[in-house]
């Protein structure tokens, strides 16, 4: 094996182990938000700094490789394919450490109807759905497994986007806390926003493995092509 070869190899693996530590912190950030446990939304907040320490570490590796080796083709592709999934892994970190942070500003718990009614554990088992496609598609460069993704967002898309008639309806007819309820919103906004962010990823993976350029595709071109 080559010295580029090993330095890639080493990126890669960096890459797996971030994210499958962004993934860890979704799930924590569900865990928390069910169990209303203020404890682990801290350990989620605290573990941010090492998503954040993966991120430079990738950074820096990325740069370094491309000074001293000039990488082209598929090589070039890998690793500006990971300059731009660190970013938005590390966006993907951001937003479950908002999600626990929206939890320790909670006064009281919810009440299991109102999760239920709008469908915020649904949300977040497809954002996991969708990081565990995403690391099996880079792990076993599988561009199938990447484009799983999209039409798992278009469903996450359309939950977040009823939650807001349902939100609206308790802010109405509930006593319900209205700042609870608008911290029930706040949290389905993230993740269909961690939801975008992995599509994105997805889009990083099949440029990687295939040449090919989805970023201004339509949604129905992405799942087809």
């Amino acid at each position: 094996m080559t010295h580029l070869e090993l330095e890639l190899n080493n990126i890669r693996n960096t890459a797996l182990e971030m994210m499958q530590m962004v993934s860890n912190q979704i799930t924590k950030s569900k865990e928390a938000m069910l169990q209303v446990n203020k404890e682990l939304a801290l350990e989620v907040i605290h573990n941010e700094k090492r998503v954040n320490g993966y991120e430079l570490v990738l950074d820096n590796d990325c740069g370094n490789l491309l000074a001293c080796f000039s990488p082209v083709a598929i090589d070039l592709r890998f690793i500006l394919a990971i300059l731009k999934i660190n970013y938005h892994l590390e966006r993907i970190g951001d937003n479950a450490d908002g999600v626990s942070r929206n939890l320790l500003d909670l006064k009281g718990i919810w009440k299991q109807e109102i999760i239920d009614e709008i469908e915020l554990l649904k949300s977040f088992e497809i954002a996991e759905e969708m990081m565990q496609c995403i690391y099996n598609a880079f792990l076993e460069e599988n561009g199938t497994l990447a484009r799983k993704v999209f039409e798992l967002d278009e469903n996450l898309d359309k939950i977040t986007q009823n939650s807001f008639k349902k939100v609206a309806y308790f802010l109405d007819h509930s006593e319900e806390s209205k700042e609870n309820l608008l911290y029930l919103l706040l949290i389905h906004r993230k993740l269909e926003r961690v939801g975008d962010l992995i599509k994105n990823i997805a889009e990083e993976i099949i440029f990687y493995l295939e040449a090919k350029v989805l970023k201004h595709k339509n949604k129905t071109d992405k799942i087809q092509d």
